[in-house]
């Protein structure tokens, strides 16, 4: 029986997953990984690192499950976004990789984000995305930009390391703001304008594609055959591949510590000013929306550190059917926000707090107004009606109280997937699969079987738009009033 692998870098971790063809769990792995922060607003991390964890869990794998990792037939690369990854002449890393959530560009990005530069990627581009991050080496690290040879993205730099080719993907590359995202090239205008040029960046595939061969030293050392490495994707494109959300029209709700609301569209469909990303998918021909708020289920883990409750017994009491949205309101701005607004200034607050207010409608608050943050990236994206029907993933998908009020403030069906492993490993693997046997990637990436379905209410309809309606009302009044000076 073949299997095949998923590498899955990740921030904190590095996770690898090995399913048979018929896509059960073989074997897993996950070796933590550290984040330097040497200053403030800086966030880097040592690609050595990667490939330390990568041969730690290799290692681990074959001695565990020898006969898995040789049956082996592809493999598949998901990986944290956006990071630069710097190297030398001899393909030498020049200084640590500048994370995805490193905000030291922010007057670089700022400078690339005008007209041209949203009209050629489709995009704000956010100090987070690579290239102001090179822009910003140029001018406060010039004898480092002045020996680049190359630049990558994390996941890209591993598979230099795994097959030896510099090969990137489209979704991961859209998040650079160097691709020309409708036509899935680069850019030479927004290469040109941070001092690169194509011959700085690797060539590209789409994700389903063959990027290269295991190395044979490595397939001979983990006991495998040279075997083919798919393009693969950047995290959240291998996420959907992962749920099945792959076909125009689809979609998944995560509710991890951020919010991302993800649609797969067979079309190019910017919308830059609303602050939603537009990006290719992994899979050909196929583009999706993601529109991203900073803190979903971390505003429940703020709540609970505040009342000194865990975040289960703050929710779990509420029951399964949600209630209409009460009097006391929450912004859930704990650390400003993306999708709509692209405010990292702005902050969360509770409105219409009173005497009888208790523990039970604070966290409902909680849970409402994040809900009403993902109508926002909803908005966003096209507006309701536009999904029809969104998988459920992340720790806040725990809640069926909270899924309820999705389902109501989104007015679209959401499903809860049954216990497993769906996430971005599962995403790459899937990937490996179709690059190794060329099968179509909608048979191949299903959706997962079904635990639950949350349908939203006509009796709820009115409530929550109203409630929305209030919700929406609160941001300029807050903007007003931090702009003020308060």
């Amino acid at each position: 029986m073949a299997n095949y692998l998923g590498f899955d870098l990740g921030t904190s971790s590095l996770k690898v997953l090995i399913v048979d063809e018929n896509q059960a769990p073989v074997a897993t792995v996950s070796v933590p990984l550290s984040v330097e922060r040497p200053h403030f607003g800086w966030s880097e991390q040592d690609p050595a690192s990667w490939i330390a964890a990568c041969r730690e869990a290799m290692a681990k794998l074959k001695a565990e499950n020898p006969h898995a990792v040789a049956a082996v037939h592809g493999i598949g690369l998901s990986g944290h976004m956006h990071g630069a990854t710097i190297l030398g002449a001899g393909d030498e890393v020049l200084r640590p990789c500048i994370l995805w959530n490193d905000t030291r560009s922010a007057a670089e990005a700022h400078e690339l984000d005008d007209e041209e530069g949203r009209w050629i990627t489709g995009n704000i581009v956010f100090p987070g995305f690579t290239a102001p991050k090179l822009l910003w080496v140029q001018r406060f690290e010039p004898e480092i930009f002045a020996k680049v040879r190359r630049v990558l993205l994390p996941k890209d730099y591993l598979r230099l390391w795994l097959t030896g080719e510099a090969v990137s993907e489209m979704s991961d590359a859209a998040g650079t703001s160097w691709l020309d995202t409708a036509a899935r090239s680069w850019s030479d205008r927004m290469l040109e304008r941070t001092g690169l040029s194509r011959e700085h960046m690797p060539s590209l595939v789409e994700g389903t594609e063959v990027s290269g061969k295991l190395r044979g030293e490595l397939a001979a050392e983990w006991g495998m055959e040279p075997v083919v490495v798919a393009g693969g994707g950047g995290d959240n494109a291998a996420s959907a591949c992962g749920v099945g959300v792959v076909r125009p029209g689809t979609g998944f709700l995560s509710l991890g510590t951020s919010g991302v609301l993800f649609t797969a569209s067979e079309s190019y469909q910017p919308r830059p000013e609303t602050a939603i990303h537009t990006f290719c998918h992994a899979i050909p021909r196929t583009w999706h929306q993601m529109g991203v708020t900073l803190s979903a289920a971390a505003c429940v883990e703020w709540l609970s550190q505040l009342l000194k409750e865990k975040p289960g017994d703050l929710t779990g009491p509420l029951g399964d059917a949600c209630e209409v949205p009460g009097r006391t309101m929450f912004l859930p701005y704990l650390s400003g926000e993306r999708t709509p607004h692209n405010d990292a200034d702005i902050r969360g607050v509770f409105v219409g707090l009173e005497a009888s207010t208790d523990r039970a409608a604070m966290t409902r608050a909680v849970l409402e107004g994040v809900a009403f943050s993902m109508r926002d990236c909803l908005e966003a994206g096209g507006g309701v009606g536009t999904v029809k029907r969104l998988v459920a993933v992340g720790a806040g998908s725990r809640s069926a109280y909270w899924l309820d009020a999705m389902a109501n403030a989104l007015s679209c069906e959401i499903v809860l997937p049954a216990s497993g492993d769906f996430g971005a490993a599962l995403g790459a693997a899937r990937l490996g699969m179709v690059a190794a046997t060329g099968a179509d990637p909608a048979e191949v990436m299903p959706e997962p079987p079904t635990a639950r379905v949350f349908s939203p209410r006509p009796d709820m309809e009115a409530a929550f738009t109203e409630g929305y309606g209030h919700y929406r009302a609160l941001y300029p009044a807050l903007a007003n009033w931090r702009r003020a000076g308060a």
